[in-house]
């Protein structure tokens, strides 16, 4: 029996933090552990084969059971994905998910299904009243609004605990917006006031009897869930495909060729929890991957819909359901890769270069941007694809509109750039401290061994991070000095700060011509004569950031 629930705000789970990342872990539990007792044994087994997997992403070390509950007993079960008791199985939607092209329809059928309080979600009492499917009210409060920046989602959208107090909320954003206008020029100071007044009637019960600095530090650390929350719905919510995110204003909005699929579900799907004291009929309705009824499930809907958005005017009429759902896909995904090369096109003519530097400036100076490192890995890629002369793969994922949806799957590169007579893996952190080198130091050199294994020409790699770390300089100069044989014999990875890549960026766009792949292939040859000189990993580093700052002029 799971901990029963003391929050007074929606809670949002953040294991897997990206929703896509289960997908791959809930087909190996299946594979593996399908009509076995989920216990400690399990898995702690189901630890051991994931670790040898290419996209794990994780250690799992200390408490390898822990690990494994933690990784599927959140979102996978609260989701409907996979039942756990009393033997081990996927549900009809985990099936689907595993085996469907693209993901967002499944997704989304299963987050407006999600309530509080459920079978799986049981109250304490010291839990707010609950009474709400929360993705299903988030949804309508940003179509609602047009627009709902992540201080509003945080601050009140948390506090939709009750389908019925959905007016109320709005009330509050209202007032909130109006003060914000009241308070112009002071913005930072506004939103922490009020925070903190939302937060005082939140906890008050809490917060009775405690002295100001009991207070203080409450406060905060309820402050700093509701932001992880927050943070966690818009990953989920992204991955339905229906909302765009604005990283400039920090607020989300629904796709514009997206209102009509998500007024349809507003309209058509119950806002009443189901089945609160009945688990085999509430695991029977979790587990449905037909319900609730979407949009595109009418075949009159996609037939319009393949006319209107891509002009198919000839074959729909003998379509079936399953062949017009399948052209659908088709479209959306040939749409999706005419807008990436697009981008690219104008990514390459350099018509993005303020954009890509002003992106990079908030991820440096800006603590409160919503999901950062997908920011920096997606930002990374647009600045390594403007110094063009190859193939510049990113393996994060876009949505249907060529927009970031989420990072790269664990154990591999997070960019992958192909030229002629090298390749170049880029890996990209926020991490900072002895954090980074703990949680990036090993991963980045194994990630790289397997490219060096796989390639027949010279391979390198870029790390690349707001703040580097000293044990991670010491880590990749000896990954230069020492043979290792498991990571494919020397590897040359050359950490570089944001601010000295962001120069040799500026520099690329301030050259009298454009630079070429042998530029990118001559500066890491010197990388390389600047460590098998260097006697430390200190005159190393410093080496290498006084050439990347002149990386032009190198001859």
């Amino acid at each position: 029996m799971a901990k029963p629930i003391d929050s007074k705000v929606l809670f949002i789970t953040t294991s897997p933090r990206t929703p896509e990342k289960m997908v791959p872990e809930i087909e190996l539990l299946d594979k593996n552990f399908n009509g076995d007792v989920w216990n400690k044994d399990t898995q702690t087994a189901f630890m051991k084969i994931l670790k040898e997997e290419s996209f794990f992403d994780g250690e799992g070390k200390n408490d390898p059971a822990f690990s494994a509950r933690d990784r599927i007993n959140r979102a996978p079960k609260s989701l409907g994905f996979v039942i756990l008791t009393p033997k081990l199985s996927l549900t009809d939607a985990g099936v689907e998910l595993i085996k469907a092209k693209r993901k967002d329809d499944i997704f989304l059928r299963q987050m407006l299904k999600f309530q509080l309080p459920s079978p799986y979600h049981k109250l304490s009492d010291k839990a707010a009243l609950f009474y709400v499917k929360p993705y299903l009210e988030i949804f309508r409060l940003v179509r609602h609004f047009g627009s709902l920046t992540f201080d509003e989602l945080m601050i009140f959208g948390l506090q939709i605990i009750d389908f019925r107090i959905f007016n109320q909320i709005v009330d509050k954003i209202e007032d909130f917006r109006v003060g914000k206008i009241e308070n112009k020029g002071r913005y930072k100071t506004y939103k922490k006031e009020r925070f903190e007044e939302e937060l005082g009637k939140i906890y008050k019960d809490e917060l009775f009897g405690l002295t100001e600095a009991s207070a203080k530090t409450l406060i905060t650390k309820k402050g700093n869930n509701m932001r992880d929350y927050a943070d966690a719905c818009v990953r989920y919510l992204r991955a339905t495909g229906m909302v765009n995110v604005s990283y400039q204003g920090k607020s989300l909005s629904i796709v514009q060729e997206k209102k009509e699929e998500v007024d349809f579900f507003l309209k058509n799907t119950e806002r009443e929890p189901c089945f609160i004291n009945d688990e085999a009929s509430y695991v029977s309705y979790l587990g449905n991957p037909n319900y609730p009824k979407l949009f595109v499930d009418d075949v009159d809907r996609i037939k319009k819909k393949l006319r209107f958005d891509f002009k198919k005017t000839n074959k729909v009429n003998a379509l079936t359901l399953p062949e017009l759902k399948e052209e659908l896909e088709n479209e959306i995904l040939s749409r999706k890769e005419n807008i990436l090369k697009s981008q690219i096109s104008d990514i390459k003519n350099f018509k993005l270069y303020e954009d890509i530097q002003e992106v990079f400036e908030k991820i440096e100076n800006d603590r409160t941007l919503s999901d950062a490192p997908l920011m920096l890995e997606w930002n990374t890629w647009r600045a390594m694809t403007m110094l063009d002369g190859g193939e510049i793969k990113a393996n994060l994922k876009f949505d249907d509109f060529g927009s970031p949806m989420s990072t790269a799957i664990g154990n591999m590169p997070d960019i992958v750039c192909e030229y002629d007579d090298f390749q170049l893996s880029v890996e990209v952190t926020m991490a900072s401290g002895q954090k980074q080198y703990e949680m990036e130091g090993e991963p980045v050199s194994r990630h790289l061994g397997k490219l060096k294994k796989s390639s027949e020409k010279p391979v390198y790699c870029l790390f690349i991070a707001p703040k580097i770390n000293p044990s991670s300089v010491a880590h990749f100069f000896m990954s230069h000095k020492v043979d290792i044989e498991y990571y494919g014999g020397k590897s040359l990875i050359i950490p570089l700060e944001l601010s000295v890549f962001r120069k040799m960026i500026e520099d690329t766009f301030k050259a009298s011509y454009i630079p070429k792949s042998d530029n990118v292939h001559k500066l890491f040859k010197n990388f390389a004569s600047i460590a098998d000189e260097a006697g430390n990993e200190k005159v190393w580093y410093e080496g290498v950031k006084r050439t990347a700052m002149n990386w032009l002029s190198l001859s």
